[in-house]
C-alpha cells in the first residue's frame, strides 16, 4: 500500500488514533517515572493534554487543514499538563504551524513540520536535557529530514520515522544515568513514540474506535428532563459473553434472540463457533443470565442501571445549570475596578490553602504531585483575579511550564510566574512580598528569598530501585530533598528526623513541620521535640497541611 498525500480527513483520524493509543498506554507510561514516589505522572498528564486537543478535533465536522491545526495547536496548548505535556503541546504547535498552510501534505511537508515542531520545543524549555521526549522528537525529526529525498511513500517514511524514534528512545538510558540506573527508558519519550505508533495505525487502515469522550458534536445537545426518565422502559443495561459448551446453531440463536426480545430491548447477539456476544436492556438481568447459563459458561458480566445514570446526568446537568446562573449573575453586577497587585496559588489540602488564603492568595487552584493544573486552569485563575499585575506561584517544578505557558496567552493583565518548587517556598514568596513596593521589585525580593528555602517531604517508595546512590525497597520511607534522595528508611520517624539532620547547616533558624493527612499533630509534635532538643538554637513550629502524599513537608530557613 502505497500513499503520497494525507488530506485534513486522514490527518484528523490519525491524530485521534495517537491520542487514544497514548491514552491507553498512560499508566504503563507512568510506571516509567524514575523516582519512585507515588506519584507517577508522566502518562496522566501527557494523556489530559493530547485528549483536550482530541476532543477539539472531534467536534469538527470536515474540517479543512487549517480549521484541523488551530484544534489541535489551541486544545494541547490550553489542556498541557506538567512538563511532559507542555513539551508534548509544543511538539503540536510547531507542526502545525507548518500544515496549516496546506490542504494536502506529503512527505516533504511533514519532514518540515517535524523539524518545526522540535525547533518550537526546544525553544519552550529554558534548559533543554537530552534523553528526554526532546531527545525522541529530534531523533525522529532528524530521520525525517534524511527521508523525505528518498521516498514519497508517507507509509514507508513513517515507519522508518517511527523505528528510528524507537531506537532513540531506547539510548536515553546511556544519556541519563538515572534511568539507566532504575532499567527504565524515558517516560515521556515512550508516550511520544505512542502517538507516532496510534496515527500509524491510523495511516495504514487498521480499525480504531475514534470516539472521543466529552467531545463536543456540532449539533447542540440535547437537554435532559426529568420527563425523560419514564421513557426508559427497560433499566438494566446487560452485557457479557457466553463461553459455549458446544457451537449454537441457527436454530438455537434464532431462539436466544427471540427470548431476550420477550424481556427486553437494544439486543445485539453476535455469535460464532466458541463465544457469543451478548447485549440486552431488561428489568430483570436475571432471567437474560439464566438464559445464557444453558449454552455455556459467562464471562466479562457487565450490568449499569441505566435511571440511575439518567439521575447522575439529572444532577450533573442541575448543578452546570446553578453554575452558568451564577456567573451570569456574577457577570450583571458593576466591574469593580481592578486592584493592583493579586495572587494565584497552587495548593492541595485543606491545611496548606488556608495558610495561602491567610498570606492574601486570591485564587487556590487545586493540585501539585499527584495532579498537576493545565494551562487552561492557569487561564480560569486568571480570569477570576481582578488586578493589574498577578503573581502565580506554582509550587511545584512539574508545573512551572504550565503557568509560563499561560503568560503567553494573557494580554490584558501582567502575569509574574514566581518559579517556586514546593510549597514551603511559596509561602516564603508571600511572606516578603511587600505592598508598597511595584510588582517588578516584588518579584525581584520573591526570587532573592525562595533561593534560602530549603524543603524536604517524606512519603514512601511505590517499587524497588536504587536513586542517587542509595538503595530503596517497596513502601519504603523517603525524606526527598531539593535536589536529591536525603534519606531512606523502615521507621517514618527517624527517616524523618535523618532527613531534617541532612537540611540544616549553620545559617538555620526557623524548622517548619506540616503534616499531612495521613499523619497528625503528635507525630509532628514528637519529632520537633527532638529537632528542638537536638538543635536549641532553632525555632520550630507546626502546622496542620493536610496534604495527601506526603506525611511530613518540612522547611528549614
Amino acid at each position: 500500500m502505497e500513499i503520497t498525500s494525507i488530506n485534513s480527513k486522514l490527518l484528523a483520524r490519525m491524530f485521534l488514533a495517537g491520542a487514544k493509543n497514548l491514552d491507553s498506554k498512560k499508566e504503563w507510561i507512568n510506571e516509567l517515572n524514575v523516582f519512585p514516589v507515588p506519584d507517577g505522572d508522566t502518562g496522566t498528564n501527557m494523556s489530559m493534554t493530547i485528549m483536550s486537543a482530541a476532543k477539539e478535533v472531534s467536534s469538527l465536522e470536515d474540517p479543512t487543514m487549517a480549521a484541523l491545526a488551530k484544534a489541535i495547536s489551541s486544545g494541547s496548548l490550553r489542556g498541557a499538563r506538567g512538563n511532559s505535556g507542555v513539551i508534548l503541546s509544543q511538539l503540536f504547535r510547531g507542526f502545525c504551524k507548518v500544515i496549516k498552510e496546506y490542504d494536502e501534505i506529503d512527505v516533504t511537508i511533514l519532514s518540515e513540520a517535524f523539524q518545526k515542531a522540535v525547533e518550537t520545543a526546544y525553544k519552550a524549555v529554558m534548559k533543554p536535557k537530552e534523553g528526554t521526549i526532546l531527545t525522541v522528537a529530534k531523533g525522529a525529526a532528524d530521520k525525517a529530514l534524511e527521508l523525505s529525498d528518498d521516498t514519497e511513500d508517507i507509509v514507508t517514511f513513517a515507519d522508518e520515522v517511527i523505528k528510528h524514534a524507537e531506537y532513540v528512545l531506547d539510548q536515553t538510558p546511556e544519556m541519563l544515568p538515572v534511568l539507566k540506573q532504575a532499567g527504565v527508558v524515558d517516560s515521556g519519550g515512550q508516550g511520544l513514540v505512542q502517538v507516532l505508533k496510534g496515527a500509524f495505525d491510523a495511516l495504514t487502515g487498521k480499525e480504531i474506535d475514534y470516539t472521543i469522550d466529552g467531545a463536543q458534536s456540532g449539533s447542540t445537545p440535547a437537554k435532559i428532563s426529568a420527563e425523560t426518565e419514564a421513557e426508559i422502559k427497560f433499566g438494566y443495561c446487560t452485557e457479557f459473553i457466553i463461553v459455549l459448551n458446544a457451537p449454537m446453531s441457527e436454530k438455537e440463536e434464532h431462539a436466544y434472540k427471540a427470548f431476550l426480545e420477550s424481556i427486553g430491548d437494544s439486543i445485539v447477539v453476535v455469535a460464532d463457533d466458541e463465544i457469543v456476544k451478548t447485549h440486552v436492556h431488561t428489568n430483570d438481568p436475571g432471567l437474560a443470565l439464566q438464559k445464557a447459563l444453558t449454552f455455556g459458561s459467562l464471562s466479562k458480566i457487565k450490568i449499569d442501571n441505566m435511571r440511575e445514570e439518567h439521575q447522575e446526568k439529572l444532577i450533573k446537568e442541575s448543578e452546570k445549570l446553578a453554575q452558568q446562573q451564577k456567573e451570569e449573575e456574577e457577570a450583571a453586577k458593576p466591574a469593580e475596578p481592578a486592584k493592583e497587585m493579586g495572587f494565584i496559588s497552587v495548593s492541595i489540602g485543606a491545611g496548606m490553602n488556608e495558610v495561602f488564603k491567610g498570606l492574601g492568595v486570591d485564587y487556590i487552584i487545586e493540585g501539585g504531585q499527584t495532579m498537576n493544573p493545565s494551562t487552561e486552569d492557569m487561564l480560569n485563575a486568571i480570569d477570576h483575579v481582578n488586578a493589574k499585575n498577578i503573581f502565580i506561584l506554582p509550587n511545584n517544578k512539574n508545573i512551572i511550564m504550565a503557568a509560563n505557558q499561560a503568560v503567553s496567552l494573557v494580554e490584558d493583565k501582567n502575569i509574574i510566574v514566581i518559579p517556586t518548587k514546593t510549597i514551603p517556598q511559596g509561602i516564603t514568596a508571600l511572606v516578603n512580598y511587600i505592598p508598597d513596593h511595584s510588582a517588578e521589585e516584588n518579584k525581584d525580593q520573591m526570587m532573592a528569598e525562595i533561593e534560602n528555602v530549603k524543603t524536604g517531604q517524606v512519603t514512601y517508595a511505590v517499587r524497588d530501585t536504587e536513586i542517587d546512590g542509595k538503595t530503596i525497597k517497596q513502601d519504603d520511607f523517603m525524606g526527598i530533598g531539593d535536589k536529591s534522595i536525603l534519606a531512606v528508611g523502615k521507621d517514618l520517624k527517624e527517616t524523618t528526623l535523618e532527613m531534617v539532620d541532612a537540611m540544616i547547616d549553620e545559617d538555620s533558624a526557623i524548622v517548619s513541620i506540616y503534616f499531612g493527612s495521613d499523619s497528625d499533630e503528635a507525630s509532628a509534635e514528637e519529632i520537633a521535640s527532638v529537632i528542638e532538643e537536638k538543635y536549641p538554637d532553632l525555632e520550630v513550629e507546626i502546622n496542620d497541611g493536610g496534604q495527601p502524599i506526603y506525611y511530613y513537608v518540612i522547611s528549614v530557613e
